[in-house]
């Protein structure tokens, strides 16, 4: 389907906390979404970006479905599309939409346990 890009195999994607403004300037709805990126490693992603670029132009949505930990089906708007090419291989930059009630947020506060051994 031209609606949606698929995570066919490997791990859940790892979502990261956006902070930029112009990707929470574009939440035009009523609910309270949360701006992420994700890396995606792909065999073709200028096909992927063009296939975002062609939802937008037509004026329609695009959708991220992937599975979760738990292996439920999810899906997340797509907001930007990215290719980037490395040494690997393709790395596909997704910007999407995490509903806000079903984010949950790891933060690193920069301590170390084990700097208070080093510190004595």
């Amino acid at each position: 389907m031209d609606d949606r890009i698929t995570i066919i195999e490997g791990p859940p994607p790892i979502f990261e906390h956006v902070n930029d403004g112009w990707a929470m300037g574009l939440n035009e709805s009523p609910n309270l979404s949360v701006p992420a990126l994700t890396r995606l490693r792909t065999f073709n992603g200028p096909a992927l970006v063009q296939r975002c670029y062609n939802a937008w132009n037509a004026r329609s949505s695009i959708q991220l479905h992937y599975r979760n930990e738990t292996g439920m089906e999810q899906t997340a708007p797509i907001l930007a599309a990215r290719n980037v090419e490395t040494s690997d291989g393709h790395v596909l930059l997704l910007w999407v939409y995490l509903d806000s009630e079903k984010v949950e947020y790891e933060t690193d506060s920069g301590d170390d346990p084990l700097d208070d051994f080093l510190d004595e």
